[in-house]
């Protein structure tokens, strides 16, 4: 009677906000359970990562591999982003001689998830540069990264009458304008999520209106009215 291949099951979601909420994991935890049952197989345990995937340093990555190996179990992700973007480090893992498979391509072998991973890799590049780009086109327009000037002079104006209400809200909306095409690259670039959209901003020195940091609500508020 033939044994059940053994798995073990490796999440990964970007921010603490997600881990807790469960944002993006309930995906990827049903995505890994169906290809445990179509193959069969039996889940050893789970480990689930709180971190950017352009990081290598992952802790719970480093257990689950560990276990794979002394198990012998195949290593199992929801999908191969969800692994890393940078081919060298999926490269690396190949050269472990650790299997690991993606639910999302579950006929893929080792061979074809290195080409992936160049895929990978250079859509990596590709995020960057379209980053770049966009922040570049917005500054031609007139957006000002990095720099709250104005923006508490703005909310004093716009107390207590309603002229200075619809001042402000025009205010609001000519800002939206301008930073969108910013956010819809990151969008086109993989950044899906409010939170994700917020952090990246974040790390480029977008600003608020406000001059603040992005947070999920202030890039929903955005997308409402652009």
């Amino acid at each position: 009677m033939a044994t059940s291949p053994k798995l073990v099951a490796y999440y990964r979601v970007s921010t603490a906000r997600q881990g807790r909420s469960g944002l993006g994991l309930a995906a990827q935890e049903a995505a890994v359970k169906e290809y445990a049952n179509n193959a069969s197989g039996a889940v050893l345990a789970s480990f689930t990562e709180i971190e950017s995937g352009k990081r290598d340093d992952r802790p719970e990555l480093t257990k689950a591999l560990q276990l794979a190996d002394v198990t012998g179990a195949t290593l199992v992700i929801a999908k191969l982003d969800r692994l890393s973007r940078d081919a060298a480090f999926l490269l690396q893992l190949q050269k472990s001689g650790i299997r690991f498979a993606a639910a999302d391509i579950p006929n893929a072998d080792n061979t074809t998830i290195g080409v992936l991973a160049v895929i990978a890799q250079t859509e990596r590049e590709a995020i960057s540069r379209r980053t770049k780009e966009a922040l570049a086109a917005a500054k031609a327009r007139g957006v000002k990264l990095g720099n709250p000037n104005g923006a508490e002079a703005l909310r004093r104006a716009g107390r207590g009458n309603q002229a200075g209400t619809a001042a402000a809200a025009r205010k609001a909306k000519e800002h939206a304008a301008k930073v969108k095409p910013i956010v819809d690259a990151l969008g086109e670039s993989g950044f899906k999520t409010f939170g994700a959209i917020a952090g990246a901003l974040n790390a480029r020195g977008v600003l608020t209106l406000h001059g603040k940091s992005w947070h999920s609500s202030s890039v929903r508020n955005l997308l409402a009215r652009s």
